[in-house]
């Protein structure tokens, strides 16, 4: 069986193929411990397109029963520099990176492609610093991976 992947148009030359989208889940696809309206389905959609992974520390301790039945792998993690060695251990470039909160920054340098959320508990300011891309809502940021001319047209050079 072959490994999923998911081409996108990146500038300056970088790699374009992605295999993994890696995500947090407190503050990033939940409020409150609480997944979003519409995420599942969209989770589900590009779990067809890309080995989907949610690292956690799980500040509710409600993310693995929100999530469970979704085509992904779920792991819960002590810190930023864990996300970070998950990230490169997955092949860093080949990597979609989402996240909110200070922990999810170290994350966002190995890999390929990585996506700020300033969602309904806010982002870290240094989060912001270190992305390639910033959206509003998370299923924002999803639907740029459903939909990537959209994308292209906010990475253009």
């Amino acid at each position: 069986m072959s490994t999923p992947s998911l081409k996108l148009e990146m500038p300056g030359g970088r790699n374009g193929v992605f295999t993994d989208l890696v995500l947090d889940y407190t503050g990033t696809l939940s409020r409150d411990g609480l997944i979003l309206p519409g995420v599942a389905e969209r989770l589900t959609e590009l779990a067809g397109r890309l080995r989907v992974t949610i690292l956690t520390a799980d500040t509710f301790g409600t993310a693995a029963g929100q999530v469970r039945g979704l085509p992904l792998n779920f792991q819960v993690i002590r810190n930023g520099a864990e996300k970070a060695a998950i990230v490169a251990g997955m092949g860093g470039d080949k990597v979609i990176a989402i996240g909110n909160g200070r922990n999810d920054a170290p994350m966002m340098s190995p890999a390929g492609l990585s996506i700020a959320v300033v969602g309904p508990e806010g982002a870290a300011g240094e989060l912001l610093r270190v992305v390639d891309v910033v959206v509003n809502d998370i299923r924002d940021g999803l639907d740029l991976l459903l939909h990537p001319l959209r994308l292209k047209a906010t990475l253009r050079d």
